[in-house]
């Protein structure tokens, strides 16, 4: 059985049994269940944070060295980075835009996570938009081992990216500490292999509390951001993204979309960016005549920078959680949430669910509690799937356009 099909059951089972704790209120069966409950779902959450600065400080050294090739490809990787800047903002532009127009989550309060709001204290709750720089700073260029140790993942993700800079330019010189880190990767990554598969567990337990304590309103008020979302990432990677390959590429989207449809719809199925990686190189060199060191390059980089469906639902979930639970995110905040989202999706890894970790890195830079991830388990595999397809569709777009603008006019005579 796969780990989608576990985590759909156990969301389905979670979901009933938390039905049923509420024809027992005020009983032994249902405190004693809650009991049981909270201590597994606190193990989940634990262990969510317990990875989440291991893996967004390896996965973003290792992102941001892959741009050592930049030494060989200077145009490529400047390209790239500004291809990937500019999707990646305007799909956060597009979650924040939906999320505001359609108000999700407002005027319903969430007793659970305001009581986990009184346990951590918010980082920027109280700032106003003109001290929104200041703070940004002194909370964020600090002792990183103190960083490390308190579980600021801002000022762990500045000097993860300042790692994999120094790692670029330092060249030769740093190849055992380079080898280190992509092993440290890998040894994270084997770390959230083996926490995928306790979460259908942890996920059953969550549910469950969730629905045993709070107004069942809120699974209405989830079907509608779950509507609001997918809504705005299909127009991302059906509008935006055409477009500019349009302009940009000069190709048709008719061309591109009949082109990569095995590669899109593989990420469809998977869910994952990595798994579909080979596929999304074939169909680029294949199908829209990307140079194979383009593709080479392009493709892999982009797996790990350009993330516009991540990004997009980062964002809106964060606005989400913020209105269930009666926080107003001034300006500042919401700038907040959008360089957190954009970061925290380079540090998203190309797996099924694992994008979970990184979430919990969004809602604690503005103060939000872990524990309302609870509220976005039961869609979180439905949306990972549209959100997959327009990470795909992006690297490949990004590729064609990359290759048209560093392709060597040829000598007319």
């Amino acid at each position: 059985m796969s780990l989608n099909t576990k985590i759909f059951i156990a969301a389905m089972i979670g979901i009933a049994y938390g039905l049923l704790l509420r024809f027992y209120p005020d009983t032994a069966f249902f405190n004693g269940s809650l009991y049981v409950l909270g201590i597994v779902s606190g193990i989940f959450i634990g262990f969510l944070k317990m990875l989440l600065v291991p893996l967004v400080f390896s996965s973003i050294v290792i992102g941001v060295a892959s741009l050592e090739s930049g030494h060989q490809l200077g145009r490529v990787w400047k390209i790239t980075l500004l291809c990937s800047l500019t999707t990646m903002s305007l799909s956060l532009f597009l979650g924040l835009l939906g999320a505001h127009l359609f108000e999700v989550g407002k005027g319903l309060n969430v007793a659970l996570f305001q009581t986990a709001m009184q346990q951590h204290p918010p980082t920027a709750q109280n700032l106003d938009a003109s001290s929104f720089l200041v703070n940004f700073v002194q909370n964020t260029l600090i002792n990183p081992f103190k960083a490390f140790s308190d579980g600021n993942v801002l000022s762990v993700v500045i000097f993860s990216m300042l790692i994999g800079l120094a790692l670029v330019y330092g060249g030769e010189r740093f190849t055992g500490i380079r080898r280190l880190s992509q092993e440290f990767f890998e040894l994270v990554m084997m770390l959230v292999g083996w926490l995928m598969k306790l979460a259908p567990i942890g996920i059953l337990a969550l549910l469950a509390k969730l629905i045993a304590k709070e107004d069942l309103s809120v699974l209405s008020r989830l079907a509608e951001f779950a509507a609001v979302v997918t809504g705005t990432t299909l127009f991302h990677g059906i509008v935006v993204l055409p477009l500019l390959l349009w302009i940009f590429g000069k190709m048709s989207p008719w061309t591109f979309f009949k082109g990569t449809r095995l590669a899109l719809l593989t990420a469809f199925a998977t869910s994952s960016s990595s798994a579909t990686m080979p596929l999304s190189m074939k169909c680029a060199q294949e199908n829209l005549g990307v140079r194979p060191q383009i593709a080479g390059f392009v493709i892999p980089l982009g797996s790990h920078l350009n993330m516009d469906g991540t990004a997009l639902y980062e964002a809106a979930a964060a606005l989400f959680v913020a209105n269930l639970i009666g926080l107003d995110l001034h300006l500042g905040q919401q700038i907040i949430v959008c360089l957190t989202a954009m970061i925290a999706s380079l540090g998203a890894p190309g797996i099924p669910s694992a994008g979970m970790v990184t979430m919990i890195m969004v809602l604690q830079s503005v103060g939000l509690p872990a524990e309302a991830i609870a509220i976005l388990l039961p869609i979180d595999r439905i949306l990972d799937t549209v959100r997959t397809v327009v990470n795909v569709q992006g690297d490949m777009m990004v590729s064609v356009v990359v290759d048209r603008y560093t392709r060597i006019p040829q000598d007319p005579s």
